[in-house]
């Protein structure tokens, strides 16, 4: 038994010109090299094809799955990338049609089985955590794929979903995900510019699930039930990645890493007394965050914590998540400046019920907190997110899949017009990046974070061309 898997590109561009998006950001495709890993410690070979750190033209890349004459094909695709990897599928049926295709990722467990009934190309979808599901499919010799929990078969001729998966309780039963898959890792993958001291880096997924019900987010994949590594697995995944391959800095990509504060302490004292010399990245809730947290982060190697803002309205902020006070994010946010680490706000324009002036509070707002960058996003309404069932009552949605990649605007809100979401959005962008505390702060980065300016310089043509395009 041999699998393949495939992380399609899909769209995540807006420009005119050709896409850079990856001379900013690569990060490995976490979830399938998860998979991976699982399959051969049980005896089942696998090869990872990542289409962005290694891109291919749609033809060639074909051609090189039929090369390779895998059993089983798997997709792992986001909703932006889906239309793309189902093209690739339906080429590759067409040419050896007595390859299986298995579809999993975000996009495949938001829709759902009734994803088979437009799709014919695709055999079969994991839906929800995709190693033990994965493992019983291509495993199954003879058995009824039907009675594999969290797989998704046609039953004449209807997508139907066999069961629901149980979700793995104990994750550090799990094998660290297979780097040795991706060829010339670390080289081809490298955290976001000015976001990372040393080089080589990468990222790091060490819990799975949320218990919050923002309306914007798609739990489908985990669900809400919060799982997390043990301290002594995450160092030791730290320590794999620093002793094989280098690794200096990693980021970890968890929405809730300080949830559970013991856990947290736990793994800081454990990396300070094994003295791994790995600097990281974190994101946290502004609820999980005081003084005391943020000295054991410090000490432990933490250069740059993000939080998600999405809005400096708080009216729209209350309609959509568990409402903080802006004046307490601002307090939160200066203890971590002064506790000497990075900020970063994650924030989100054209949500529901939001209008220009909602929007411009948000963006004076941003302007007046502590933060070092920011990354703003276009709302985008997923199907696994509990706002999606009754968005089109807020505001006009074109559901184009290729689009929904959280830079274009489909979604817009009642009472506003789509230029001019995105004049606001990109006089976000402009008005936080234009200032001079800001371009003081990255000149800095000469001697923080070398390796950026080296990219930065390197790339500085197309950086210009999409600043002049943009008009930021």
């Amino acid at each position: 038994m041999k699998v393949l898997f495939v992380h399609p590109h899909g769209s995540n561009w807006l420009g005119s010109g050709p896409d850079i998006t990856t001379i900013f950001n690569v990060m490995p495709p976490l979830g399938i090299m998860s998979i991976a890993a699982y399959l051969e410690q049980r005896g089942v070979s696998a090869e990872i094809i990542d289409c962005y750190a290694t891109p291919l033209p749609q033809s060639e890349l074909v051609k090189e799955i039929i090369r390779r004459r895998p059993d089983v094909v798997g997709f792992s695709c986001t909703t932006s990338s889906f239309l793309e990897g189902y093209d690739i599928a339906s080429q590759v049926k067409e040419s050896a049609p007595e390859i299986t295709t298995v579809f999993g990722g975000a996009h495949a467990c938001s829709a759902g089985a009734s994803l088979l009934d437009g799709f014919p190309a695709i055999d079969y979808l994991v839906i929800g955590e995709g190693e033990q599901t994965f493992y019983e499919l291509v495993t199954a010799s003879g058995r009824d794929i039907a009675t594999i929990p969290g797989c998704a078969a046609r039953i004449n001729g209807k997508g139907v979903l066999s069961a629901e998966r149980e979700l793995i309780a104990d994750l550090d039963s799990l094998p660290f995900p297979a780097y040795h898959l991706l060829p010339e890792f670390p080289k081809r993958y490298f955290l976001p510019l000015f976001s990372y001291p040393k080089a080589p880096n990468t990222s790091i997924i060490s819990s799975r699930g949320c218990p919050y019900q923002c309306s914007y987010c798609d739990r489908s994949v985990f669900n809400r039930g919060f799982r997390f590594n043990s301290p002594e697995y995450i160092v030791e995944h730290m320590a794999l990645l620093n002793r094989d391959y280098g690794i200096r800095h990693v980021f970890f990509y968890d929405d809730l890493f300080t949830t559970d504060r013991k856990r947290v302490a736990e793994f800081c004292a454990l990396k300070e007394k094994r003295g791994l010399q790995v600097g990281y990245n974190c994101i946290a809730r502004l609820e999980h965050v005081d003084a005391e947290l943020l000295q054991l982060l410090k000490r432990s190697g933490c250069w740059q914590v993000n939080f998600g803002i999405e809005s400096g309205d708080p009216e729209v902020i209350k309609k959509h998540r568990k409402y903080y006070g802006l004046d307490e994010v601002q307090r939160k946010l200066q203890l971590v400046k002064d506790t000497g680490m990075r900020v970063k706000g994650l924030f989100m324009v054209g949500l529901p019920g939001e209008t220009e002036e909602s929007i411009r509070r948000t963006i004076d707002y941003a302007l007046a907190l502590p933060l070092d960058e920011i990354n703003v996003t276009m709302f985008t309404p997923f199907p696994g997110a509990p706002v999606y069932a009754t968005i089109r009552d807020h505001g006009e949605f074109n559901e184009e899949w290729p689009l929904m990649n959280c830079v274009n605007p489909v979604f817009i809100p009642h009472g506003m017009t789509k230029d001019q979401l995105q004049l606001l959005y990109d006089e976000f962008i402009r008005r936080f990046y234009r200032r001079h505390r800001i371009h003081w702060g990255y000149t800095t980065m000469l001697w923080k974070s070398p390796h950026s300016i080296i990219s930065f310089l390197k790339n500085l043509p197309a950086i210009i061309k999409l600043e002049r395009e943009k008009k930021w």
